[in-house]
């Protein structure tokens, strides 16, 4: 049996501890840093102090490890399509893409040609093989569970690969690399996309995409004040508006509804209980299975349109093209095209797609 195993190493206490884990399981363990962005400066926003940490960890543990640079294709199948997809207006998931371009299908290839039969991951969440399907599984911890982030991913790839805290509370991941003695163990978990890292999102945008301001109109048609560009809101965002007071008899905070593309209009309503901004139905394209199993149309499924938002109830009525019409039991909350609905059947995950609003 071919015992050895790649893992996709971060710097942070979730891979650490993943690597722990089938090292003690006896497996042949090699650890790859992946540095997936470079500014024009030549930076990468993955910091040294993340390789540092996974050098670290790597010694501790007598694990070899080296850095393989995926910003070529990180470029070309992630950020290309985020930017085009954020110039037309829309919320896109490039965690989402980044799962199945980089580290299921690059890194996977990489780690192949090193010899290996299968890579890890520190995600929390399950694989079970049940008469040859592959099936993803929530994670036990359903505070951590990452099974949405993963739902591009097909047979091959799962076949491939371990989740090996899939089982784990993230309270359980820390204490066993404090046990170990890991640099990690206590280390903030990383947030938010890894080419912005912790600087401004705004800012950011700016050097890839011109702003182009114009007015934000209330639904009932009243300009109450001015957006920076289009691009940088969503729907159902409601801090940043900079709305002031006096356009109301009331205080209630304002709230993203729609962005006009055309007129370069940010239309917004006050209160989070405006109908405006709750769908009850939506279009969903791009529709990918899992196991290539089209679920029943009159089966009651659950989904998330948002990493950790509850399960929603839902059924699916197919269309052509990998399409589908979405009806929801209670209506939802901000569904933002370019957006990732997930669709699960108790703990299985089986895919999902991209939102679309639904027009009569």
């Amino acid at each position: 049996m071919n015992k050895k195993i790649v893992v996709g190493i971060s710097g942070g206490v979730d891979s650490s501890v993943a690597a722990l884990l089938l090292a003690e399981q006896g497996y042949d363990v090699e650890c790859i840093f992946m540095k997936n962005w470079e500014d024009e400066n030549g930076e990468v926003c993955t910091s040294a102090d993340d390789y540092n940490d996974a050098l670290q960890v790597c010694n501790i543990l007598g694990l070899p490890i080296h850095s393989v640079n995926f910003s070529k294709e990180y470029w070309d199948k992630v950020f290309t399509y985020f930017l085009s997809e954020y110039k037309a207006g829309r919320t896109p998931n490039p965690d989402v893409l980044c799962n199945r371009e980089i580290k299921f299908k690059a890194f996977l290839e990489y780690a192949m040609k090193l010899g290996s039969k299968h890579i890890a991951t520190g995600h929390y969440a399950k694989i079970e093989c049940i008469n040859s399907q592959y099936r993803l599984l929530k994670g036990k911890d359903k505070n951590k569970d990452q099974s949405y982030f993963l739902y591009l991913l097909s047979q091959e790839p799962l076949s491939k690969s371990k989740f090996p805290l899939g089982d784990l509370e993230k309270e359980d991941v820390r204490h066993i690399a404090k046990k170990a003695g890991l640099p990690t163990a206590n280390k903030k978990d990383s947030t938010g996309i890894c080419f912005v890292g912790e600087k401004n999102f705004k800012q950011f945008l700016e050097k890839y995409l011109p702003a182009n301001p114009g007015e934000i109109i209330s639904t009932d048609e009243r300009k109450v004040g001015t957006h920076s560009g289009l691009m940088y809101y969503t729907i159902g965002q409601r801090k940043g508006l900079g709305i002031g007071g006096g356009y109301s008899d009331n205080n209630d905070p304002w709230y993203v509804v729609e962005k006009d593309m055309k007129k370069n209009k940010l239309i917004v309503c006050q209160g989070k209980d405006n109908p405006s901004l709750y769908s009850s139905k939506i279009i969903v394209t791009q529709l990918h299975w899992i196991t290539n199993i089209i679920p029943n149309e009159k089966q009651e499924l659950a989904a998330k349109i948002r990493y950790r938002q509850k399960d929603q109830a839902c059924t699916v009525e197919l269309i052509k093209n990998k399409s589908a019409i979405v009806s929801f039991n209670k209506p939802i909350f901000a569904a933002a095209a370019g957006q990732s609905i997930v669709f699960y059947k108790n703990e299985e995950c089986l895919g999902g797609g991209i939102i679309e609003p639904y027009v009569n």
